[in-house]
C-alpha cells in the first residue's frame, strides 16, 4: 500500500469515527434528558449522563484530529505500473521466480546488444557473473567486501556496454563532419569496457581461489569426509562379503 492510499484510508477511518461517536453522544444525551424527569436522579442516571459525556468527548476529538489531517496536504500519487508489473512482482516473491525474472532481463540486454563490438565482452561479463553467483554463499570475512566491490563494478559496467552500443548504433546517423569524432569516442568506450570486463574476470578469478583455499582442510589435503566415505565403503562391502559366505554355507549345509 502507498503513501497517498494509506493517508485517505486514515482519513476516511477519523471521518466515519466522528460520525459515530457523533450519533452515539446524541443518542445518549437525549435519552439522558428524557429519561431523567421521569425516574429522578439515580445511579443509572449517572451512567446514562457518563456516557453520553464520553460520546460527545470522543466525537469532538474524532472531528479534530479529522480537521488536522485534512489540512495536510496529501502524499503525491505513485508513478503509474507498467502493463504486467503485479504479474511480475508477484513472481519475484518466490526465489524460482526471482531467478527467472533475472534470466528473462539478462536475454533481454543481451538481445538488445545484439550486433554491437561489445557483444562477446557482454557475453563473458554475463559468465563471470554467474560464476561469481555460485560462489557468493561461501564467501566470508574479506571475502564479503570483494563482493560489494563486484556488485558495484558490474552495475557500472552493464551501464557503459549499453552506452557504448548506443553511441555505436547513432554513428551512421550522424552528419559526416561528426563521425571521426564519434567513432574515436566510441573506439575510447569500448576499450576501456574490454578493459573493465578482463579486470572483473580476474576478481571472479580470485574469488574462486579464495573459495577454494578456505575449503582445505589445515593437516591433511583430503577433507574428513572423505575419510569416512572410505570407511563406510568398507563397511558395505565386509558386510556384503560375510551375507555372501552365509549364503554359501547355508547352500553348502
Amino acid at each position: 500500500m502507498d503513501e497517498r492510499t494509506r493517508y485517505f484510508r486514515q482519513l476516511r477511518r477519523l471521518r466515519n469515527s466522528a460520525r459515530r461517536w457523533s450519533v452515539a453522544g446524541g443518542g445518549l444525551a437525549a435519552a439522558t434528558a428524557v429519561l431523567t424527569p421521569y425516574a429522578g436522579i439515580g445511579v443509572w442516571d449517572a451512567v446514562w449522563a457518563a456516557a453520553a459525556g464520553g460520546s460527545v468527548a470522543l466525537a469532538v476529538w474524532r472531528h479534530r484530529d479529522h480537521r488536522e489531517l485534512a489540512a495536510v496536504e496529501p502524499p503525491p500519487a505513485p508513478p503509474p505500473a507498467l502493463p504486467g508489473a503485479k504479474l511480475v512482482a508477484a513472481v519475484e516473491r518466490f526465489p524460482a521466480g526471482r531467478q527467472v525474472m533475472q534470466e528473462v532481463r539478462r536475454h533481454r540486454e543481451r538481445y538488445a546488444l545484439r550486433g554491437s563490438a561489445v557483444a562477446k565482452a557482454w557475453d563473458r561479463l554475463d559468465r563471470a557473473s554467474s560464476t561469481l553467483q555460485t560462489l557468493a554463499g561461501r564467501l566470508t570475512g574479506p571475502g564479503q567486501e570483494a563482493l560489494l566491490e563486484a556488485a558495484t563494478a558490474e552495475e557500472w559496467l552493464r551501464d557503459l556496454g549499453q552506452r557504448v552500443a548506443g553511441v555505436e548504433r547513432a554513428i551512421p546517423l550522424s552528419p559526416v563532419d561528426q563521425r571521426a569524432s564519434l567513432e574515436t569516442a566510441h573506439d575510447s568506450l569500448a576499450a576501456q569496457f574490454d578493459e573493465g570486463v578482463e579486470a572483473f574476470e580476474r576478481l571472479v578469478a580470485a574469488v574462486a581461489g579464495w573459495v577454494a583455499e578456505d575449503g582445505q582442510p589445515v593437516a591433511d589435503d583430503r577433507h574428513p569426509s572423505f575419510f569416512r566415505l572410505i570407511e563406510a565403503t568398507d563397511r558395505l562391502r565386509g558386510l556384503a562379503e560375510g551375507l555372501s559366505e552365509l549364503r554359501r554355507y547355508g547352500k553348502t549345509a
